[in-house]
């Protein structure tokens, strides 16, 4: 499984915004991007490439691709994993922008996370892909796995006993769930009741850019 390997504080760093990307960390003046919010290389405060404009204005290529590169840096998704999931998301019947966004927030990893299970997404992603969670009562060890309405994901018995998991009933308590969404913190388990509104989505996202990126 091919995954990104760049320090993600850097990530946000390019996107000139906070992404969550390290979960509590982020709130704390740890933050690199609290001391360093200018785009990471030599260029980051002069302008050039990969830093703010010389002009102060940006290309519509350029805003494009920013919100497609935030978008994939947000739920931690390689380039050609992101383009399957828009012709995806191109072919089903609605809009093209929320199908996509629905399509990533139904990933495993994205679950888990939402679910308060995981302090972040990569962190989801490394607790699913040691097989500490199931799906419909099924271990499964796939955080791009996804999920419809119905499906019960839950904490695997086995794992129940380690120290991380006997405190994270405790954890998700002081995170709120996101309706489409239904968490039992003692069972540790949740299931999806529908799938989310855009309301209910990441508001730094633009998927009408993503759109449109993709339809050059």
């Amino acid at each position: 499984m091919s995954k990104n390997l760049s320090p993600v504080c850097k990530l946000c760093r390019r996107e000139g915004e906070k992404l969550y990307l390290k979960g509590e960390r982020c709130f704390t003046p740890k933050c690199a991007f609290e001391r360093r919010s200018f785009a990471p290389g030599q260029h980051g405060k002069t302008g050039g490439r990969g830093g703010p404009s010389r002009t102060g204005r940006e290309s519509d290529y350029l805003r494009q691709l920013r919100a497609k590169q935030r978008a994939r840096r947000v739920y931690g998704v390689l380039e050609r994993q992101f383009r399957r999931y828009f012709e995806t998301a191109s072919s089903r019947r609605g809009l093209p922008g929320l199908n996509l966004l629905q399509i990533l927030e139904s990933r495993l990893d994205n679950i888990v996370f939402r679910l308060g299970f995981a302090s972040s997404r990569s962190q989801a992603r490394l607790l699913v892909t040691h097989g500490h969670f199931t799906v419909n009562e099924r271990r499964t060890d796939v955080p791009s796995m996804l999920l419809k309405e119905g499906d019960v994901v839950a904490v695997r018995g086995g794992s129940r006993a380690l120290s991380y998991f006997k405190g994270v009933g405790d954890l998700a308590d002081a995170r709120t769930s996101p309706s489409w969404l239904n968490r039992d913190t003692k069972s540790l388990t949740g299931s999806i009741q529908r799938l989310p509104d855009r309301s209910e989505i990441d508001g730094i996202l633009n998927e009408q850019l993503i759109v449109e990126y993709y339809s050059r």
